[in-house]
Formats: structure tokens, sequence, C-alpha cells
């Protein structure tokens, strides 16, 4: 059975337990079609980086499913019904991730300490000699 990455942004004004429901009904409607959600992600309210139907931010959410295609193609019909989801992508992969999605990972933010507020810059300090200045012709 083919797998698919399936993520849906829903509207800010939404509650946490609003968007749960959300990704209830989608769930449900993956098994209906003879297929299953490996798993659920909510990413959490995020910022966009521009307007999208008047709203800044959204409420991220991923599904890994494993469904037929007519089982995803009513999911996304589904969804491009709803108001309350503002953008969707579903992708097919080969596999799904058994461990969690790369948003879901802390990242290793200890090495950008060690090299100071403003991480390692190399050469580019704001000491440097760059050397004579260049003279413009006709001068």
């Amino acid at each position: 059975m083919p797998s698919y990455e399936h993520v849906f942004l829903a509207r800010q004004d939404l509650s946490t337990a609003q968007v749960d429901s959300l990704a209830e009904t989608f769930t449900k409607i993956i098994e209906d079609g003879a297929g299953k959600v490996a798993k659920t992600e909510y990413w959490g309210l995020k910022s966009l980086a521009y307007r999208i139907k008047k709203n800044r931010k959204a409420h991220y959410v991923l599904l890994n499913i494993e469904a037929p295609a007519p089982a995803v193609h009513e999911l996304e019909r589904n969804i491009a019904i709803n108001e309350d989801v503002i953008r969707y992508q579903t992708i097919r992969v080969d596999e799904l991730e058994k461990e969690p999605s790369a948003m879901m990972r802390k990242s290793d933010r200890g090495d950008r300490d060690s090299r100071g507020p403003r991480g390692d810059r190399g050469d580019r300090g704001g000491d440097r000699d760059r050397g004579p200045r260049r003279e413009r012709e006709g001068e």
C-alpha cells in the first residue's frame, strides 16, 4: 500500500482541541477508505511566511498515511471543502519515518553557545583590514 506524508494548516483562531478533532475527522476518512494513519504530529501554532486568507499564523499538523489512492483523494476533497483548513499538501514517500519528524526533534543548539552569540563567522570580523581603497578612473 502506498505511503504518504500529509501536512495541513488550520486557521489560527481555532483551539488545539478543535485542531485535534479535525485530525481525528481526517483519520476517520482514511480508515473508511481501507487505509491507516501511522502517526499524527501536532507541530503547534507557528507564524506563516506571508498572510494566507487573512491569517498570520496557523496550526501545523502532520499525518503519516498508508492508504490506497482513492482514500487520499477523498481526504483531499474533504479538506478542500473545510473552511478551517487554509493549506494542505500530500506527498507520496517510499517509506514512512518511524522516529519523530524534523519539526519535533530537539535541535542541537548547544553548539551555537560555544561559538558565541552570533556564531562562527570566520574572518568576517568588523576590525579586519580591507587594504587600500581603489581609486575611481578619471580622478
